[in-house]
């Protein structure tokens, strides 16, 4: 089939700029463009009208990782989906990650072996076992990378004991509180004893982050994309810092205790869902059709399986989902401007429209 002008355009720009994203590579595709080709593009210029909307500064999305709202481009889980598919793996992000190999014995590998193995159930139990590998091989990476801890459980549980921060969600939504199903433990548990037997998985080399493709996160832009494998697209970090070579810290050797019964209890609180993207997730991927029962092949064995009790997110409840629409419309009530009340024998011409504290 012809490929989608949005893929050729995409490609274009990613060619034109080495998929990096700042002044000078704004200067490489504007410099070719007339007065009139740059005016139109400003007035369909999804980032400007979305920056407009919440009252931002354009281009606030490339400037950090933390502290900024989530946010799905588009409406639907289904134009995440196009958006993602559009945007083609940067050439030459990929690589090569170096073999973990865990030479802890004793408890401390039994934790390292544990956490890692919750991490691929929880994420990727239904993926294929390929993808499953790539989840480990993100959790491996960043015990390497000086900005995240270095233990596995370290990584794993990070934030887990925040309201909102966790960095994998199923350690602060309360998916621990479902018993695993035996074959799919093992499945993950298997994965993970090869990964930390040094086992690379070769396609996603260096990745430090990823998600699943009926979402599109307000960071994918800031970072490399390098691969999908199943419903998991992978990253990493720009230029010198997703190298090889940037991956120096050491591991601990010793694995922290980790209190699951404690983590086992949800922490989302209702207010704070659209931070942690669980439920919004959920939302997004039954917009884009995913469905709730699946029917999956798993070496050789054809199973039928509830998505949300095996690995899946947590299933909202009404009054969840009707508090988190709540929010949303009190955040955006907050972004429009407020009008003074005009005081009696005044009329609203009279008076000059206020904005927010601070504008």
């Amino acid at each position: 089939m012809p490929r989608p002008d949005a893929d050729l355009s995409v490609e274009g720009v990613m060619r034109a700029t080495r998929g990096e994203i700042g002044a000078d590579a704004f200067a490489a595709v504007s410099g070719r463009m007339d007065p009139a080709q740059l005016s139109l593009a400003a007035r369909h210029d999804p980032l400007l009208l979305k920056a407009a909307a919440y009252g931002l500064t354009p281009g606030w999305e490339t400037l950090t990782l933390a502290g900024k709202p989530t946010l799905v481009s588009g409406e639907t889980g289904l134009r995440a989906q196009r958006l993602n598919a559009a945007t083609p793996n940067v050439l030459g992000a990929l690589s090569a990650a170096r073999p973990f190999i865990l030479r802890t014995t004793g408890e401390d590998r039994r934790r390292a072996v544990r956490c890692l193995t919750q991490a691929i159930y929880y994420e990727a139990a239904l993926e294929p076992t390929e993808g499953q590998e790539a989840v480990a091989q993100v959790v491996l990476n960043r015990v390497r990378d000086p900005n995240y801890p270095n233990t596995v459980c370290g990584v794993v549980f990070q934030g887990a004991e925040r309201i909102t921060g966790c960095q994998f969600s199923f350690t602060c939504d309360g998916a621990l509180s479902r018993a695993p199903a035996p074959w799919a433990w093992k499945r993950a548990e298997a994965v993970a004893v090869r990964a930390l037997n040094g086992q690379v998985a070769a396609r996603v080399g260096t990745a430090t982050h990823y998600h699943a493709d009926y979402v599109h996160p307000w960071w994918a832009p800031t970072l490399l994309k390098i691969d999908q494998i199943g419903a998991h697209i992978f990253y990493r970090w720009k230029g010198v810092y997703g190298e090889t070579g940037a991956f120096t810290q050491a591991y601990a050797g010793r694995e922290p205790v980790i209190d699951e019964a404690r983590f086992a209890k949800s922490r989302v609180q209702v207010a704070s869902l659209t931070e942690v993207g669980s439920d919004e997730e959920l939302a997004a991927a039954a917009a884009a059709g995913v469905p709730a029962v699946r029917t999956v092949e798993i070496d050789g064995v054809t199973r039928t399986v509830g998505v949300a009790s095996l690995g899946g997110r947590r299933l909202p409840t009404p009054e969840e989902v009707a508090a988190v629409n709540a929010g949303i419309a009190a955040f955006e009530a907050q972004a429009a401007p407020e009008k003074a009340v005009p005081p009696p024998g005044v009329t609203p011409m009279d008076v000059e429209e206020v904005g927010r504290p601070g504008d």
